[in-house]
């Protein structure tokens, strides 16, 4: 037995040596060079190679790579993926007769790269099971599955109103410095327990917010199932203009082998002022916004990737989170329409909102999922279409109140109860709730249980409540995490624990019947005043 073990170890080794003595055996063909025409930053013009295709990759010295975008009669420009400093003009260059290829395998997990697959936290290098292209085809429509099963974020507000499933694609988009990283990284650390792979992309960010976000996943643990790819704001812009492709054909890899992966890009903005910096650099016509004309097509072809495959081919799947940053609200600018009308729906984070302090900042009017309730378990159904009406009203009834007028009974509790659900929405960073305690929260704050309770001691409540959860029936807490329908039976259950449980911290509404409800101007998002 032992002998027959030894025999499979050797054979293993031999087969490696040999595939290893392979690659680097030289080729029969004839090397095609060309010669440096003009070097400038992050684009280098060079004649000759006339065989050379498009995106294919060159070589130049001191193991500097590009690619070629620009396949002239008389010249070719290509994008440099490294330093330029040492290029001149009469340098050689060299075809490699591939297209740009990054590095796959398990030996990426927990691991920070660069798009070209070079460790970047010191480590010692990565190991690669295999090397695919960076842009591939997606998948036809008759290998995929339909999206139904749901991707928890551990937000509240996400998963009650603008659900996530598996395969889809959400934009999360707002202005700079609301909390769109947060948002994404929150989900990160919420898959811990759902086996589900992630790969963050960062595309041109600062240093500082990298090393931030790697340092808050390696805290938490959610290093052990994450893939960084990153790229700074010094790097070429060719080398940021590859990163979410590379990221994609890694978290491809995983997705054939029938796992479920999340990838987020932060950010597609990023990615786009990279593009239209080298088409320009490169004499493509610039159309809206200076942005070249196939600006729509790199992020459709990126995002189509994307995907729930059918069991036949593993069943895995690939959901995307690609955040995009707007300017003075503007949504309706030419990338976030691109983007929008590209994904499943979108997270929209409002500045007001963030400065009022309600975080996470989501502005449920503004924000959407197409995929929405066939992504979403049972019990979360029960309730969200209750909870976005009622905080719907209570906005729209919100900026009346800025006059301290008297209201009458049914527009005081319509306010009461939007209060309320604001308050139970709001949620600390890197603190996702688990979906038994959500499901728990949300069907007492849909039973209006909470309504009585002083808004200044809702966060206390909630605590309290969630510790309770514990008094709720094993068998009862099992139909949370299923799609199974909770019975009236089940219902009487678990709200009589929660009127139990928050008994502690209400008063009588009746007490506040005919008096005014005054709430500050500064609370309304419409105004931001």
């Amino acid at each position: 037995m032992e002998t027959k073990n030894l025999k499979d170890v050797f054979d293993n080794i031999f087969d490696k040596v040999s595939q290893v003595r392979e690659s680097f055996t030289p080729s029969l063909a004839p090397r095609e060079i060309g010669t440096i025409m003009t070097v400038s930053t992050d684009i280098v013009s060079v004649s000759g190679l006339p065989n050379v295709g498009y995106e294919e990759l060159v070589k130049f010295p001191g193991e500097v790579f590009g690619i070629a975008f620009n396949v002239d009669e008389q010249e070719i420009g290509i994008v440099l993926l490294g330093e330029h400093s040492h290029l001149h003009a009469g340098d050689e260059v060299e075809r490699t007769g591939r297209v740009m290829d990054v590095g796959v395998g398990e030996g990426l997990i927990g691991r920070v790269i660069d798009p070209l697959g070079r460790a970047l936290d010191g480590k010692g290098p990565v190991i690669f099971s295999k090397r695919v292209p960076i842009e591939r085809a997606s998948p036809p429509i008759m290998d995929r599955a339909p999206v139904t099963v749901p991707l928890q974020t551990g937000i509240e507000v996400v998963d009650a109103l603008i659900p996530i499933g598996r395969g889809q694609r959400e934009l999360i988009m707002g202005d700079r410095q609301t909390g769109k990283t947060a948002i994404a990284i929150d989900t990160i650390l919420n898959q811990r327990d759902y086996n589900v792979l992630c790969v963050y992309c960062a595309i041109g960010q600062r240093a500082s917010a990298v090393a931030r976000a790697v340092a808050t996943l390696q805290e938490k643990g959610a290093m052990d199932y994450t893939v960084v790819v990153v790229t700074e704001g010094n790097d070429p812009s060719g080398l940021t203009y590859i990163a979410p492709y590379a990221a994609t054909s890694i978290a491809e890899y995983f997705m054939e082998a029938g796992r479920d992966v999340l990838i987020v890009y932060d950010d597609l903005t990023n990615h786009a002022r990279a593009y239209r910096e080298l088409s320009l650099l490169l004499r493509r016509p610039p159309g809206r916004e200076a942005y070249p004309g196939d600006i729509f097509y790199i992020h459709s072809r990126l995002l189509e990737r994307s995907t729930h495959l059918l069991d036949e081919l593993g069943g895995g799947s690939l959901t995307a989170l690609p955040i995009i940053e707007t300017e003075a609200q503007n949504i309706s600018a030419y990338i976030p329409t691109n983007l929008i009308s590209i994904t499943d729906g979108q997270i929209y984070l409002s500045p007001s909102l963030f400065e009022l302090g309600v975080l996470p900042a989501v502005d449920v009017g503004k924000s959407v999922s197409r995929v929405g309730g066939k992504a979403q378990l049972a019990a979360y159904r029960a309730v969200a279409g209750n909870l976005k009406l009622a905080y719907s009203q209570f906005e729209e009834l919100e900026t009346f109140t800025r006059f301290g007028a008297r209201l009458d009974e049914n527009t005081r509790k319509v306010i009461e109860h939007g209060r309320r659900i604001r308050e139970i929405l709001k949620q600390p960073e890197f603190s996702p709730v688990s979906v038994p305690e959500q499901i728990f929260i949300l069907l007492a704050l849909d039973a209006i249980l909470f309504d009585s309770v002083p808004p200044d001691r809702i966060e206390e409540a909630e605590h309290s409540l969630r510790e309770s959860i514990k008094d709720i029936p094993i068998e009862v807490r099992e139909r949370f995490d299923t799609n199974a329908e909770l019975s009236e039976k089940d219902r009487g259950i678990i709200l009589g624990i929660a009127q139990e449980a928050l008994k502690r911290f209400q008063y009588d509404p009746s007490q506040l019947s005919g008096h005014e409800i005054k709430i500050e101007s500064k609370s309304s998002p419409e105004t931001g005043t």
